[in-house]
């Protein structure tokens, strides 16, 4: 397919996902930059072999898992023009990204209870290296959390439809993204050590 056919609408629209798949790739190379460094650094002598990541980080996953499906049952039900249920399922995919978030200051005061610190005397290099990744991605899902605020905002002002979903399928995109994302970060730091 000629990228420079079609009309101004639609050669817009491919620019804007474009763009997004560039900012996407670029996060990808953030993150596996950090994660190879982790593999590197554990080879230092004062790397904890022997850490459990917190409980609330796993509960967190199940719910960054399951805010993806609710934000698929959003936009099915957008689909169907059934505006109630787009709004109710982009609601609780807004609350479970809150949550997502709480869980992950939770995990990060279990830390803090077993006596690592992000910094200081009282730090690890092992646990910062987790302080840094989850904190990093956590501002992704701010981010994330902002452009669903947008979406819900559009939605009530019905800017979305059948024909007219571009802001919510990129949004939708990110959002899949960044659960995805958290996903291999929590496998990584849960089977790398």
């Amino acid at each position: 397919m000629d990228l420079t056919q079609g009309t101004l609408e639609e050669k817009n629209n491919r620019a804007k996902k474009m763009m997004l798949w560039f900012g996407i790739v670029s996060l990808i190379m953030s993150f596996a930059g950090w994660t190879s460094a982790f593999v590197v650094s554990s080879s230092r002598p004062d790397w904890l072999k022997d850490f459990q990541l917190p409980s609330a980080f796993i509960i967190s996953t199940v719910i960054i898992l399951v805010s993806s499906v609710t934000f698929i049952l959003a936009k099915q039900a957008l689909k169907k023009d059934n505006r109630q249920s787009t709004t109710m399922w982009l609601l609780v995919t807004l609350v479970l990204g809150i949550i997502f978030i709480f869980y992950q200051f939770k995990g990060f005061q279990q830390i803090i209870d077993l006596g690592y610190n992000f910094t200081g005397p009282t730090s690890n290099v092992t646990m910062s290296y987790i302080y840094l990744i989850a904190i990093v991605h956590i501002l992704h899902v701010v981010v994330g959390l902002i452009c669903l605020l947008v979406v819900i905002y559009n939605h009530f002002k019905q800017k979305y439809n059948v024909s007219k979903m571009l802001g919510f399928e990129l949004a939708a995109t990110f959002w899949h993204f960044i659960d995805i994302l958290w996903v291999y970060l929590f496998l990584f730091l849960y089977f790398i050590r």
